[in-house]
């Protein structure tokens, strides 16, 4: 199997997505798998923020592509990994662990940064998803080893619904997350201003994440096209 992409008007699309979104909520373009033209293309567009899952995909754009492209990392993200991206990743949104967020503050001090990440809550009725629970989330923010670190800045959150057709149930999943959020804003976060994102939302469910109270929605193949895949003769 090979696969190709599906040309679509990335000036347009964008533009019909924006219309879509109140002020307070961010267009993360989910450029992951797509070739740098697109992007430059978005850019172009006006786009600024992309988000990629792979980190050695997300260096290798970086080097070529507009130096003030804002980069997330939206993507499962292995601790050996983080050293490909600490240069210069804008918004690791994928933290499911303080073993990560443990090695994210090691990479970061070596380059005498501060990355923002997002806790990754599993918030769908799918094993497959990962994520924290919420108790797992109560015992990393209390640790002593938590409160050390100083090269990484909890930002907000993040989830990912159920694939599904039930609008009911996807709007329940983002709720609770929200839900997530309010509270640790009020327990962990009370003074902190920075403590504001909640990413939830791609191409097929953004517009209920928006109205549970989405910051930033991660959406790929509304903007750039699907891909399609072609048996190879």
């Amino acid at each position: 199997m090979v696969g190709y992409y599906t040309k679509m008007d990335i000036k347009e699309n964008i533009s019909e997505i924006l219309k879509t979104l109140p002020e307070r909520v961010r267009l993360i373009a989910v450029s992951k798998t797509k070739p740098a033209d697109y992007i430059q293309e978005a850019y172009d567009a006006g786009q600024r923020v992309f988000g990629e899952n792979r980190p050695q995909e997300m260096a290798a754009k970086y080097q070529i592509l507009p130096k003030d492209i804002e980069w997330h990392m939206i993507g499962q993200l292995q601790e050996k990994n983080v050293k490909y991206i600490a240069d210069f990743v804008s918004l690791i949104h994928s933290v499911d662990s303080l073993k990560l967020l443990r090695k994210i503050d090691r990479e970061a001090e070596k380059r005498g940064r501060v990355i923002d990440c997002l806790l990754e809550f599993h918030i769908a009725n799918e094993a497959s998803k990962s994520g924290l629970t919420e108790s797992e989330a109560d015992e990393l923010l209390g640790s002593e080893e938590y409160r050390n670190l100083r090269h990484v800045r909890i930002a907000g959150v993040m989830g990912i619904a159920t694939y599904t057709e039930d609008r009911r149930q996807i709007q329940q999943e983002f709720h609770h997350l929200r839900q997530l959020f309010d509270r640790l804003k009020e327990k962990y976060f009370p003074e902190q201003g920075f403590f504001r994102e909640i990413s939830m939302g791609m191409s097929g469910d953004y517009q209920i994440a928006v109205e549970e109270g989405s910051t930033m929605v991660r959406i790929g193949s509304s903007i750039f096209g699907e891909r399609v895949y072609k048996t190879k003769n």
